[in-house]
């Protein structure tokens, strides 16, 4: 749920400092849509550990804000936002903004709304609902059409076999 709530904070920053609506694409990626080049702007990270006892969980992101030169393999796929937006972004403002909306849905999910973090990811991610999406499991390849994101934060995946439940590893998307 943190890379969740993380992937809406970064995209409510985004929109609220530079005026684009990224789109979410399970479970950790931020794409601009809606008129835009559809290429991959951000990125969200968690790791998670035990020391002493304690669980703890550490979220990264990182947001492509310059204008860049992406290597041949990533070129097609990558963006910033100033090459999308043709002027500066204020990267002070845009981080400051990014801890405010983190702080905001981290408190979300321990006040337990987790429901609504869910909810705003929804919308951020409808456009991939209905892709076709691969991904390995025991070993083995599955594939299917993705439907919907739980309550819990899980993938939905329809299968030949039925309904999947993704939650973790990584998903090719067709």
């Amino acid at each position: 749920m943190l890379t969740i709530a993380a992937g809406v904070a970064v995209a409510e920053a985004i929109e609220t400092v530079a005026g684009i609506a990224p789109v979410l694409k399970w479970p950790n990626d931020v794409y601009l849509g809606e008129g835009r080049s559809g290429r991959k702007v951000a990125g969200i990270l968690a790791e998670a550990g035990v020391s002493r006892g304690q669980t703890w969980v550490v979220v990264g992101f990182g947001i492509n804000v310059l204008p860049g030169s992406f290597p041949p393999e990533l070129a097609s796929r990558a963006t910033s936002l100033e090459s999308e937006l043709g002027r500066p972004v204020d990267r002070g403002e845009l981080l400051a903004t990014c801890l405010v909306r983190l702080a905001a849905r981290y408190d979300d999910l321990r006040g337990g709304r987790s429901s609504d973090v869910v909810q705003a990811w929804r919308q951020r991610a409808s456009s991939t609902f209905g892709r076709r999406v691969e991904w390995d499991e025991d070993g083995a390849p599955k594939s299917g059409v993705v439907r919907n994101v739980d309550d819990e934060g899980g993938l939905m995946v329809e299968t030949d076999a039925g309904s999947a439940r993704v939650v973790s590893g990584e998903l090719r998307w067709l």
